[in-house]
């Protein structure tokens, strides 16, 4: 992963969007990348120390950049952080008509960027949340209010993926 391209994106869309909002995380990117010259593996250098091309062992400089607000954050939330995030951006995706089905997003998911695969996909994982999407809408809504709006679900989740569910199982009926 190079973290020199992680923050020339997000200092071009921070330069050219109102949208912008910085997080946490672009404090550690900026951090590794300007003072410790830690721009990622093509250099060597990351969040890993690399011998011979190889992922090593964490850089041992990296519990030091960690703030108390982020050892305070349970271990769940930091699990379902990076799920969720990507669940949600997914969903708005569809919304947005970028994604054309579930399908294309679970598999492009799995495939395209690593999502787990035993989630069966962004989508699938809304879906098999502990209380189906009504349950993932709930968490995602406690994530918001601990973490920021980026984990707001849509409004509408439950009703779009209940009308969406029922699509899929007509097409499978009639299949």
């Amino acid at each position: 992963m190079s973290l020199t391209l992680i923050q020339r994106i997000r200092r071009q869309f921070e330069a050219a969007s109102a949208e912008y909002r910085p997080l946490p995380a672009h404090r550690l990117v900026d951090e590794l990348v300007d003072a410790y010259d830690r721009p990622g593996r093509a250099a060597g250098r990351g969040f890993y120390s690399y011998d011979d091309g190889t992922r090593g062992r964490l850089w041992t400089g990296l519990a030091d950049l960690i703030t108390d607000a982020g050892r305070a954050v349970p271990f769940t939330d930091l699990q379902e952080r990076m799920l969720f995030a990507e669940a949600l951006d997914a969903l708005r995706c569809l919304e947005e008509g970028v994604l054309r089905t579930e399908t294309d997003a679970n598999i492009g998911s799995i495939f395209g960027i690593g999502f787990p695969a035993w989630t069966g996909g962004v989508i699938r994982y809304v879906r098999q949340y502990a209380g189906g999407p009504a349950g993932f809408a709930a968490r995602a809504t406690e994530l918001a209010d601990r973490y920021g709006d980026r984990f707001r679900p849509p409004a509408d989740l439950v009703d779009r993926l209940a009308a969406s569910g029922a699509r899929s199982a007509d097409a499978t009926a009639a299949g």
